[in-house]
């Protein structure tokens, strides 16, 4: 309490005031085009939202019901990829049971008969758990003794207050999102723009990006919902529509999503320096805000676009189909993931670029246009056998881009050193598999073997794998290839040319030795975790970092996440 008064008294309430034109004081409410929503205090939002709803409420409540012997599940918003052993890894939209929540950041849980840690921020708590339980032991009691249509009636009544707590679940977290995006604007954004001696126009857009625009989309979303919900039973309240209404809003979501890393390093940047650590806990203190730090708030519209598709997924659950509303939830449900998907693939594409981008620096000698002016994805790598028109074979390295193929050689000393020796365009070639014995183009003998040939020109590349299983799972990647660059069509999917050209330039600084205090993957290296010793005996402490929350794919993802950049730590100079 003292610290935080030293920092209010740092940056004086005058200070922080925003004086109008005419000298008085400015609304804390940002006007709107479709008038002003409610406003609800933390205090009302408390009263009206479960103990686990509330800010720092969460793990009290967990290890209440956990000690009262029951089960708690959790879904996971993102994947979560670990090697590992002492942390549990899982895909977005998998079922964790939450053994343990003593510790804020990592929760003991079993998925799949394993128990280990597991980052909390990568799950979601199920709403009806406690409800579930009850329901189905008191069912099994009765179903015996009932008749039914007495059984037919309780079914129905527990579905409709399990829908009434999905429904509630949505709107209180609804609100207590708005008032989050009310603080970023009010709290943050003003007094940072009043400060123009601390902070350029060109940082706040990096560090807050159009977060404005998205606390004024979901305040009319919010004004929607309010209108769709029965107040006196929730259960038949109709806001599926409104989601299908606002579907294609959503899209703003996609700059700042893309936007986050930067903000991420631009934020770290200025924390480093004691003046911009108390202006932010001075700001949040004036604004009364819960204690999270501006970065905790700045995650929260990324969070947030993650949950709706977990959230009407469960709404759909419990929804008949004769309640008047399945239909549109159903569809908002298939909108809202069809949404998520498009900005979740944009995201891993911006971080795939960066990878990409670092890895072309470490190949020497590298020719031609660089690999980000035609493509941003790795979909396949590894060794083969390049066989030539004289029957000359050579030993190759290949990495399979969309659009391209780059082949290597290895450095006969260092082996981790990579020459660049070539690349084939996918776009104009037809890759075809080729039978063991001999080749009649090659006049060669070969075993595991495909073949490009080029349409136009009828040029034949030949390449031999060293195992029956190589020569396949090359051939399912070329078609995969083929695949994705079609969808990427389909979806709109492009990367900026200053976004490709900014991943290059700081790839070259981080090759110098310019970045300093950034991880492999372009957000801030994680800060060590204290130990902690659990009930459990199988493991004696917590993970020692926290994860970065960087893989945005949610239930039923597009694409899954590649593993080949494993490859390219083995076989390049540059770590993660």
């Amino acid at each position: 309490m003292v610290a935080r008064r030293e920092m209010a008294r740092f940056w004086s309430l005058e200070s922080l005031q925003i004086g109008t034109a005419d000298g008085g004081i400015e609304s804390s409410a940002l006007a709107d085009d479709n008038g002003s929503e409610e406003d609800y205090s933390y205090e009302e939002l408390c009263r009206a939202s479960p103990r686990y709803l509330q800010p720092g409420g969460e793990q009290l409540a967990i290890n209440e019901l956990i000690s009262d012997g029951s089960m708690v599940y959790a879904e996971a918003l993102w994947d979560h990829v670990t090697m590992d052993d002492q942390e549990l890894a899982f895909k977005a939209g998998d079922v964790i049971q939450v053994l343990e929540a003593s510790n804020k950041d990592w929760w003991w849980g079993r998925s799949e008969d394993k128990e280990a840690w597991f980052p909390a921020s990568f799950v979601r708590l199920r709403v009806n758990q406690e409800e579930l339980a009850e329901n189905c032991g008191s069912l099994q009691d009765e179903e015996q003794n009932a008749d039914p249509g007495k059984q037919r009636q309780k079914m129905a009544e527990n579905m409709d207050q399990m829908r009434t707590n999905v429904i509630q679940e949505i709107m209180n977290t609804e609100r207590i999102y708005i008032k989050h995006l009310k603080d970023i604007c009010e709290g943050y954004i003003r007094q940072c723009r009043k400060h123009t001696g601390m902070f350029t126009a060109a940082q706040l857009v990096t560090i807050f990006g159009n977060i404005e625009d998205i606390y004024k989309f979901q305040r009319k979303f919010l004004k929607d919902l309010e209108k769709q919900y029965n107040k006196e039973e929730p259960h038949l309240s109709e806001i599926g529509s409104c989601f299908l209404q606002h579907q294609d809003g959503f899209a703003i979501y996609s700059e700042y999503c893309n936007n986050h890393p930067g903000a991420c390093i631009e934020l770290s940047n200025l924390m480093k320096q004691s003046k911009y650590r108390h202006f932010f806990e001075a700001c949040r203190l004036l604004q009364q805000m819960i204690d999270i730090a501006i970065d905790g708030f700045l995650l929260t519209p990324v969070q947030k676009i993650c949950k709706y598709p977990l959230q009407l997924a469960e709404l759909l659950k419990y929804t008949t189909q004769e309640h008047s509303d399945y239909n549109d939830v159903k569809a908002a449900y298939e909108a809202m993931k069809n949404v998520a998907c498009l900005i979740n693939e944009r995201k891993r594409r911006l971080e795939s670029i960066d990878k990409i981008a670092r890895w072309q620096v470490s190949i020497v000698s590298w020719e031609g246009q660089d690999i980000l002016g035609r493509s941003s994805e790795l979909i396949h790598s590894g060794e083969l056998t390049k066989v030539s028109k004289q029957g000359k074979s050579q030993q190759r390295t290949f990495f399979l881009f969309d659009h391209q193929l780059v082949f290597c050689k290895k450095d006969l000393l260092r082996r981790d050193m990579l020459y660049y020796k070539g690349r084939i365009d996918m776009d104009e070639v037809e890759v075809l598999g080729v039978e063991d014995g001999r080749d009649k183009d090659f006049n060669v003998n070969v075993k595991n073997a495909f073949k490009t040939v080029n349409r136009a020109t009828e040029e034949v590349h030949l390449f031999c794998g060293k195992k029956p299983g190589d020569k396949k799972r090359w051939l399912e990647a070329c078609a995969n290839e083929r695949r994705r660059v079609q969808e990427d069509e389909e979806m709109g999917m492009e990367i900026s040319e200053n976004q490709k050209k900014q991943a290059m330039q700081n790839a070259r600084k981080s090759r110098h030795g310019k970045i300093k205090g950034v991880s492999y993957s372009g957000c801030p290296v994680p800060p060590p975790h204290q130990s902690l010793h659990p009930i459990h005996q199988r493991h004696i402490t917590v993970p020692t970092s926290i994860p970065q929350q960087q893989v945005f794919a949610l239930a039923e993802p597009k694409r899954k996440p590649s593993l080949f950049w494993h490859t390219f730590n083995k076989l390049t100079p540059f770590k993660k």
